[in-house]
């Protein structure tokens, strides 16, 4: 070989299966139990009708994981330091905040998610423990951590599309049905459909900002620099394909076998499954489940630990002390969480309700700040948001403020007002309790 030749091999650029990996990060996150149950639930109770709402959210989600991976890829600072300089540390770390207790608060539904998995071939109770003290151990074990995290995630990826793919083959999908479902309004209740508020919870379950931000370290992290542009687009429509592609299998396999039925977690999904498909499905089912939760499992607490950390001034980096110890401990506390709920069968309603009150006010502003950065031209320079890209993730801020609006009316000021309640009857009813006692007692 000629040394032309030679040079021309060394400085060769890898296939472009070779140069993608953050999106394939992003979408495992995205991808979790509540997006499965979400997805089953909706495809049980309106069949196809709603497949238009995931292409509209993954749209969205397109549009702000493009944003991260082009900041990522521009810049040379971490996120959070660009945005302390431009806002100030005090709103940074109120983005941090919010991002970790976010994480850390739905980190049990993983958990939960993995248990579910195992409970159907296993009594044994703490197998989340077993999986917690893996990633622990992969957590700060490896110095290469985001290398070893990419790897998993092209596997869990992998057997997600496949578990689904098959399990949708068997159930035999109407597919004219499933066409018309990419019309908004087409075979259902038309325009009321279109309005109904309802669907910015299916919405939030796929157009993830916390994720789409996080993007911006990922790109980081592969070594992504200006020449790598092109490489971050194609990676992020490849993300939000296999996220599409994932949700859609889902619901239209439960709209295909599971119409009319009534799914209050992913373990009900599976054990519907059973009689259909017969052990082979629900295997297949459990091993998409187990993929997507501990995929999911794993990112989201590094996604709540880094950005913490970052916010802090701590360390955005995978070589960063502080980045793996928050790490930890947002996974120390959705296993700590998701025992509780394993052992007393009740859901930590306190928790769940303090996430989508911290949702309401943290998403809107990691947006804001996405989009405020890649705007700039002191932070992007020639590379900075073009009016249409503006205009885009203009619509997808407000969609963000009106699934908050939602979250905020419809999720957390009802529970609130029924914590009250409760709390204001076990007031009352206490004193003729102890009335009573003191009576018997006597």
């Amino acid at each position: 070989m000629s040394e032309a030749a030679a040079e021309s091999a060394t400085n060769a650029r890898p296939h472009w299966w070779q140069r993608i990996g953050p999106g394939l990060v992003t979408a495992c996150v995205v991808i979790g139990p509540g997006s499965i149950l979400s997805s089953s639930n909706l495809g049980a109770k309106d069949g196809y009708s709603m497949i238009w709402v995931v292409l509209i959210s993954v749209f969205f989600m397109l549009i702000y994981t493009s944003l991260g991976a082009k900041l990522g890829t521009v810049t040379e600072e971490s996120t959070c330091t660009l945005l302390a300089k431009m806002v100030g540390r005090p709103l940074t770390i109120l983005i941090g905040c919010g991002v970790f207790f976010i994480s850390a608060a739905y980190q049990f539904g993983n958990n939960i998610g993995v248990h579910s998995a195992l409970e159907s071939y296993t009594d044994f109770k703490y197998g989340i423990v077993i999986f917690n003290a893996i990633s622990l151990a992969f957590l700060f074990g490896f110095k290469n951590l985001y290398k070893l995290v990419e790897r998993l995630m092209s596997i869990f990826v992998a057997l997600m599309l496949a578990s689904f793919a098959i399990n949708l083959f068997f159930a035999k999908p109407n597919l004219l049905e499933m066409a018309e479902g990419v019309i908004p309004g087409y075979g259902s209740d038309g325009l009321d459909s279109i309005l109904n508020l309802s669907l910015l919870g299916l919405v939030g379950t796929t157009f993830v900002i916390s994720a789409a931000f996080y993007q911006s370290y990922l790109a980081r992290f592969k070594g992504w620099k200006v020449q790598d542009l092109k490489d971050g687009r194609i990676d992020s429509v490849i993300s939000v394909t296999i996220m599409a592609l994932i949700t859609i299998m889902i619901m239209s396999t439960a709209a295909a076998v599971l119409r009319g039925k009534e799914l209050s977690g992913v373990s009900d999904v599976g054990n519907a499954l059973q009689p259909l498909f017969g052990d082979k499905g629900q295997i297949l089912f459990c091993i998409g489940l187990f993929s997507a939760a501990y995929s999911s499992f794993i990112v989201n607490s590094m996604i709540g630990g880094f950005i913490l950390s970052d916010s802090l001034g701590l360390g955005g980096t995978p070589q960063d002390k502080w980045t793996r110890i928050l790490t930890a401990a947002v996974l120390l506390t959705g296993m700590f969480v998701g025992l509780y709920v394993i052992q007393s069968g009740t859901k930590p309603v306190v928790a769940i309700v303090a996430a989508q009150a911290v949702t309401v006010v943290a998403a809107p502003l990691a947006a804001g700040a996405l989009l405020l950065l890649t705007s700039s031209k002191k932070v992007m320079g020639e590379h900075r948001n073009g009016i249409g890209m503006n205009i885009l993730a203009s619509i997808g801020f407000v969609l963000l403020l009106g699934m908050a609006w939602y979250i905020a009316s419809e999720k957390v000021l009802p529970q609130i007002q029924k914590m009250r309640g409760a709390s204001t009857a076990m007031i009352q009813v206490e004193p003729v309790e102890t009335k009573l006692a003191l009576q018997n007692w006597n």
